[in-house]
């Protein structure tokens, strides 16, 4: 179960990472990712592309068979 639900956390940070960033390269934002705007434009586009990064890298790393790699 938990395997799954980091997936899923994982999915949605990428792509309401990737959904904002896109939004914001054409002008609009989404309403509850307003306040990623507030200390400026620049910590907006980072804190956008930290979500798409931190979403990857917990989908990879969720998927990850460890114990495989190990032998």
């Amino acid at each position: 179960m938990k395997r799954g639900l980091l997936t899923l956390l994982g999915f949605v940070l990428f792509m309401l990472g990737f959904s904002a960033l896109v939004l914001s390269l054409v002008g609009v934002q989404l309403a509850f990712l307003t306040w990623l705007d507030a200390p400026g434009r620049l910590f907006g586009f980072v804190a956008r592309l930290v979500m798409i990064i931190l979403g990857v890298v917990l989908v990879v790393l969720d998927n990850t068979d460890w114990k495989e790699d190990e032998a």
